[in-house]
């Protein structure tokens, strides 16, 4: 029984959700349970699972070089405009088991006291939605729950961002849930619908790049106007891959997110030095190295990449901080791929300057 398309909008208010508070329109489909692993970390993502057994199939697995349980990996987007998916939909759960679960969620609210007017007509146009076959303009009914297709496809819900901190983004998938078969792909008007792209951003999310020091010489201690040279060896300066797979009977994506690095920039931690080059970026080399090892017989050249301190640090020592860029780019299920904004890592390093001791004979 097709409605128009305002009706789609009035099932999505505030007033269904404070009706339906024990539904996944009010809380996430899936609570997130980070799991560590000997190859990176897993964000396992469950759905309402209790003592009845019933629990969501979509699991996001995170594998390669990701931090430790779950959490969000160390490299920063350069694009202050660009942040990770707040929220998706995945799949949820079988026809069989969706009944069971929103069955049972729609009696308890319909139940609840208050649930009168707009609340209470919001319960009943839901569960007509999944029992009657009551649609709207580009949503179709079920009946009784597509139970006559458990097996052939999944019910798909919103799926909240553990690692966004803002709780209106994160909580902005509110569509109800929706049926798509297996193999086939979601409805067009969920934008939000999990990709191999969104997995690939949540990949870049999880990242852990590699904490590497960038080698001095001199080491640690320097004098004032004597440059200091400054590399990465390509041994310790190489790409590294994150991975982002989920699998359901019926469906399954992965994406690898990739992070190449490209450029060291280094910064004295004080206004009285010089930096080589004088903007303080240093480029890749051909062989993937950056800067130049010092060698003896180079004390009167100057470095390709390193720093000239003007005036001592005294007591104390200057934070030399030394910034890598990388260029992120991904592929994923299907021959999908593109690029990413890059990415910066910034490691510090204390620096001890001294003067440079005169002997007057």
């Amino acid at each position: 029984m097709p409605v128009t398309g305002a009706r789609r909008t009035f099932i999505g208010t505030a007033a269904v959700a404070l009706a339906l508070s024990t539904l996944v329109l009010a809380e996430p489909a899936y609570a997130a349970k980070p799991v560590g692993s000997d190859e990176g970390a897993s964000t396992e993502q469950t759905g309402g699972g209790d003592e009845t057994g019933i629990y969501a199939a979509a699991r996001i697995q995170y594998t390669g070089s990701v931090a430790a349980d779950g959490g969000t990996g160390n490299v920063t987007s350069a694009d202050v405009n660009w942040d990770p998916p707040p929220c998706w939909y995945a799949p949820y759960l079988g026809a069989k088991d969706f009944k069971k679960k929103m069955s049972a969620d729609l009696e308890e609210a319909a139940s609840a006291p208050g649930m009168a007017g707009h609340a209470g007509a919001a319960i009943g146009q839901t569960k007509a939605h999944y029992e009657d076959g009551f649609g709207w303009e580009d949503t179709p009914g079920y009946e009784d729950y597509n139970v006559a297709k458990d097996g052939e496809g999944m019910f798909w819900a919103g799926v909240e961002n553990p690692n966004e901190p803002d709780i209106l983004k994160r909580s902005s998938c509110t569509d109800l849930p929706f049926w798509v078969d297996n193999g086939e792909a979601p409805p067009p008007q969920y934008e939000e619908a999990i990709t191999p792209e969104i997995l690939a951003a949540l990949a870049y999310q999880h990242m852990q790049l590699p904490d590497t020091e960038v080698s001095l010489a001199p080491e640690e201690t320097t004098k004032v106007n004597l440059p200091t040279w400054a590399w990465l060896d390509k041994a310790v300066f190489d790409e590294v891959q994150a991975t982002a797979t989920l699998a359901v009977p019926g469906f399954a994506l992965q994406a690898t997110t990739t992070a190449k690095p490209v450029s060291l920039k280094l910064e004295p931690g004080t206004p009285e030095a010089e930096t080589y080059p004088a903007s303080g970026t240093c480029a890749i080399n051909a062989d993937g190295s950056i800067g130049e090892p010092y060698a003896n017989g180079k004390a009167d050249q100057s470095p390709p990449c390193g720093i000239k301190y003007l005036r001592s640090s005294g007591d104390g020592t200057f934070d030399l901080q030394a910034t890598i860029t990388w260029e992120i780019a991904w592929t994923g299920s299907g021959g999908a791929g593109g690029d990413l904004p890059d990415g910066t890592f910034e490691n510090a390093q204390a620096v001890t300057v001294q003067e440079i001791q005169a002997v007057n004979r």
